[in-house]
């Protein structure tokens, strides 16, 4: 297994520096490691997340850092990262999450095997951001036609784990503007033009959840954002009109209930206990 692949990554002010320390550790300790990382700084970030920026540069040569003069939001920042990204593998990881060890390993291993996908991504273990302690599974499809099938309701790949071509990546676009659904409207761009995606039957990342992330959810901006995506995916022919007043009439309900019961509906509902 000797691809060579990048670790595309980027930060802001708000994210917390012992958090960050923990995701690039969990790159750094992999058992297949990245040729490089690629850490875009987007924007002004605090002394705290500096200081730290500084000293993982200082010991890991292939850390290499791309600034951006203010916050632009993830997908301009991706899209400028990946600028910078020397090798057509790019493994995607969020500032917050944690890879397990063998992450990398696993979807070399799965790329070597099958050539023809662009996109492979896997199961994520979500964990409560405030204790710490494991909550549910987040599945995702398998098969390329389970995925073409799956992404007409819900995001069909978990983003922080993808493992991608950075040719056809580009070639769909990259990450276009679309808040809060941007890695969701570049998978249904990659479909429509006939790109291949497909997910590992595996836990291969921690990502942290809780009430903030349901929080997220519950406003009238995010509404908006909806009605958005689910233009986009109509014009895209990913889903007719039928499922285009299906998914806007589950969505919006499931933003107006009450937080709490909106979280309970998510972990009940829409995560797995188990593998």
């Amino acid at each position: 297994m000797k691809k060579e692949f990048s670790v595309l990554m980027s930060v802001y002010y708000k994210e917390n520096s012992n958090n960050l320390k923990l995701a690039l550790d969990s790159v750094i300790n992999q058992t297949l490691m990245p040729n490089e990382i690629i850490l875009v700084e987007d924007g002004p970030l605090t002394d705290e997340l500096y200081k730290l920026i500084d000293e993982y540069k200082k010991k890991y040569e292939f850390l290499k850092i791309v600034k951006l003069e203010k916050n632009s939001g993830l997908g301009i920042a991706l899209n400028e990262g990946l600028k910078h990204c020397h090798y057509e593998y790019v493994a995607r990881m969020d500032s917050d999450d944690i890879s397990l060890p063998n992450r990398f390993e696993e979807q070399v291993k799965f790329i070597t095997e099958h050539q023809d996908i662009d996109v492979v991504g896997s199961n994520i273990i979500e964990f409560d951001d405030e204790t710490g302690n494991d909550l549910n599974y987040k599945l995702v499809p398998l098969s390329q036609e389970e995925v073409k099938t799956y992404i007409k309701k819900r995001n069909p790949m978990n983003h922080m784990t993808v493992f991608f071509k950075k040719s056809s990546v580009i070639d769909s676009g990259s990450y276009m503007n679309c808040p809060l659904f941007e890695d969701y409207f570049l998978w249904a761009r990659m479909i429509s033009k006939g790109y291949k995606l497909a997910n590992i039957e595996k836990t291969l990342l921690r990502a942290r959840s809780g009430m903030n992330m349901c929080s997220r959810r519950g406003s009238i901006s995010y509404i908006k954002c909806i009605t958005n995506f689910q233009n986009k995916l109509l014009k895209l022919h990913i889903i007719n009109i039928f499922e285009y007043f299906y998914n806007l009439i589950i969505r919006i309900t499931i933003s107006l209930l009450p937080n709490k019961i909106r979280c309970v509906f998510y972990q009940k509902k829409l995560r797995a206990k188990k593998v």
